[in-house]
């Protein structure tokens, strides 16, 4: 049998050891947790306005795919609506991983500096109007063409305006990354697209 004072001990020790084990499942949890982004970062606000901005980008690049006379123009259209889905979809997942809903309340590019201020509307920066839209749905022949080429230009360097401020703001690096692909890309593509109007006999918009 032990004595009183070596069961004390022995509790004092049990005690000792669970009141460790628990600081260490504690500090385990903590240390282990991402932090992930939340609202009102830029990350965020990137990730939820370049979806609705890609969203766009494939409906424009999904008609030209169906309707342009070029193939070099389908094909485009088909290969930008194809990776911008993509895009689309590894965005929304970090949403959701990072425990924020895929929409947000705020206003477009409020975690830009200035971001309303450049925002047509609601559009951001680069995005075609309503009646842009229609008439391009409508256009027929050589014209799907150049208004896609045009438009799709002007997009892409709206969206690499945006891809600079999400850049400038020191971002996750998965964010960083995808977002200088996305740049990387754009650029390439409007570089071919200048091209491809110049064979059209037509030029950017101004």
């Amino acid at each position: 049998m032990f004595g009183f004072s070596q069961r004390g001990t022995i509790v004092l020790a049990v005690v000792a050891a669970i009141i460790v084990a628990a600081l260490g499942f504690t500090v385990g949890l903590v240390v282990g947790r991402p932090h992930w982004p939340g609202e009102g970062s830029a990350e965020v606000g990137f990730a939820r306005d370049m979806s609705t901005h890609h969203a766009q980008a494939v409906e424009m690049g999904m008609i030209a795919y169906q309707k342009a006379t070029l193939p070099e123009v389908r094909t485009l259209g088909g290969d930008i609506a194809l990776t911008q889905k993509g895009q689309i979809g590894i965005m929304q997942g970090w949403l959701r991983t990072w425990g924020v809903p895929v929409n947000g309340t705020e206003a477009p590019m409020s975690w830009m500096p200035g971001g309303a201020e450049q925002l047509n509307g609601y559009l951001m920066p680069g995005m075609a109007t309503q009646d842009e839209m229609d008439k391009l749905n409508a256009a027929t022949g050589k014209d799907v063409d150049i208004l896609f080429l045009q438009y799709m230009i002007r997009h892409h360097l709206g969206g690499a305006h945006m891809i600079d401020g999400v850049l400038a703001k020191n971002p996750r690096p998965e964010v960083r990354d995808l977002a200088q692909t996305m740049k990387n890309n754009q650029q390439a593509e409007v570089t071919t697209m200048t091209n491809l109007l110049k064979q059209l006999g037509a030029a950017p918009l101004n």
